[in-house]
């Protein structure tokens, strides 16, 4: 694995999101010093806090999974996930609604989940659950720690026995196809098929080695934070506070001094100069490239991920068909995906995500109320409509989901609201994300493994990128193993075979602590 060469004794980190907090404490407990630069007031990146009147509202990801990863990163420093942070296992992980009425609970728990399916499609489909299970954990083995969790510096990487196996798994063929081999019935193949539209593409076109995703919601398990997803984050800067980083807060990078090939100190817009070893820049890739001053060379430009328009309201009622999760499908599927990702129109009809997080922590909302976070998929402004289209087609759309929620059963939705904001594609690209979508680069084949935008930058021999940009992806746990993987660039330690992932559904173990945060590895 190719590192950054000479020293690499003070690292300034810039961005705290998930990737960079997660490289911090990596770094922390290598031995190095740490500066982390982040232009927002508080941590957190896409994964930050804001407040609507009395409500607390998480402004990013709302689903965690494999928390094992995060662990990993407190474990650097001899500290522990657990205790920073009340983690509830999700049961059920999702609960699925249909348009023709019916409703499906998605448990983690193998037995759980086959007499759901029984239940719901009869023992045939149950069978098929049980095969597509065992397939989902050895797609999962297969992939882990030789495509997701590591560090690619030649495609040749790939010529490996692993890929043979990934091979005969069926990983690169067609996951719509794959999935139907197990189930006929078309409502559970949604369920373990949808999460490809996290990676950009739709399921009839998509890897099937993409149902690592499926793994991850329906075998490993989901969690729910106590105090909202922002909980993870905070936790993560304080334990890097208290293992002896800087955290410097509303401070904003303005340029990176270079000089044979190195940049030498980082440059912040209040005039401050912070002399540095290394960089590691999680920031969105745009935003990487301008404060290099250039671009990758790529055969073709990079393709991003649909966006979605996020509904945040607070209201004083909920209704009983809403589980933590909600997937709320439309009767549509294939057109669905070809108005995100080639037509460039908003979805005809929408399959929404409904995540209630007062369902476990009524903390988050005055006294009677609630919190309901609807996501709607949309093209993003590449595809679809431009980002200054939303101005005008934003309030114009807010009213269609509503209706359409009440449609579905959650009558009175519109009277209930007392806080709401509604976030677009403008508001995305006001916060520099690329296309409009805070979903980054979406992973085709050539944006995937050593083909998406790798973690070194040519030309520059002590920059590391993280973040959802870069390899390994787009969510939270692969976020999470970025921030290993560059601070491995760094460090020379090993970007990969870390801690295990624990038996599915089962508690993350307090792991044990590695050598103390302040001694220094003489890599």
């Amino acid at each position: 694995m190719r590192r950054v060469p000479g020293r690499t004794d003070h690292v300034v980190v810039v961005g705290a999101g998930l990737s960079g907090l997660a490289c911090a404490l990596h770094l922390l407990g290598a031995g190095r010093r740490v500066t982390l630069v982040e232009r927002d007031a508080g941590p957190g990146g896409r994964a930050g806090r804001l407040r609507l009147g009395g409500y607390q509202v998480d402004t990013g990801p709302t689903v965690l999974t494999m928390p094992h990863l995060a662990d990993e990163a407190f474990a650097a420093v001899g500290d522990s996930l657990h205790r920073r942070v009340g983690l509830t296992p999700l049961h059920p992980a999702y609960r699925a609604c249909f348009a023709d009425g019916t409703s499906l609970d998605v448990h983690t728990d193998g037995e759980a989940m086959e007499a759901e399916v029984r239940r719901f499609a009869g023992p045939a489909e149950a069978a098929g659950y049980r095969d597509l299970r065992q397939w989902l954990e050895r797609l999962y083995r297969a992939q882990m720690r030789r495509f997701i969790d590591t560090n690619f510096d030649s495609p040749f990487q790939l010529l490996h026995p692993d890929l043979a196996r990934l091979a005969a798994l069926g990983g690169f063929g067609r996951l719509d196809a794959r999935v139907g081999r197990f189930l006929s019935d078309e409502r559970l193949r949604r369920v373990f098929s949808f999460q490809s539209l996290y990676a950009g593409v739709a399921p009839a076109r998509a890897l099937a080695a993409y149902a690592v995703i499926a793994y991850m919601d329906t075998v490993a398990g989901v969690w729910f934070p106590e105090g909202g997803m922002h909980a993870l984050p905070r936790a993560m800067a304080d334990a890097a506070a208290e293992a002896g980083a800087d955290l410097c807060w509303t401070s904003e990078v303005s340029g990176l001094e270079r000089s044979a090939g190195r940049v030498r100190a980082v440059r912040l817009s209040s005039g401050e100069r912070i002399p540095c070893d290394a960089v590691v820049l999680t920031c969105e890739l745009p935003d990487a490239y301008r404060l290099l001053g250039r671009r990758p060379r790529r055969p073709a430009p990079l393709r991003h991920a649909p966006s979605a328009v996020v509904l945040h309201a607070g209201t004083d009622r909920t209704w009983p068909r809403l589980a933590h999760h909600t997937l709320s499908f439309g009767g549509a599927w294939e057109r669905t995906f070809d108005e995100l990702t080639r037509s460039g129109e908003l979805m005809s009809d929408p399959s929404l995500l409904i995540t209630r997080p007062t369902a476990h922590d009524p903390g988050l909302a005055p006294p009677g109320g609630h919190l309901h976070y609807v996501l709607a998929p949309c093209p993003n402004t590449t595809v679809g409509p431009g980002a200054e289209a939303w101005r005008d087609l934003g309030p114009r759309y807010r009213d269609r989901l509503v209706a359409e929620l009440e449609r579905r059963g959650l009558e009175g939705f519109s009277a209930s609201v007392r806080e709401e904001l509604l976030v677009t594609p403008l508001d995305w690209t006001a916060q520099g994300h690329a296309a409009g979508s805070p979903f980054s680069v979406s992973h085709t084949f050539a944006q995937t493994g050593p083909f998406r935008p790798r973690n070194l930058v040519r030309g520059v021999e002590n920059v590391v990128l993280a973040g959802c940009g870069t390899t390994p992806g787009v969510g939270v746990p692969t976020v999470l193993i970025s921030g290993k993987l560059a601070a491995a660039r760094v460090t020379g330690g090993a970007g990969r075979h870390g801690v295990r992932a624990p038996a599915p559904g089962a508690a993350v173990p307090t792991p044990t602590p590695p050598t103390p945060a302040g001694t220094h590895d003489p890599s």
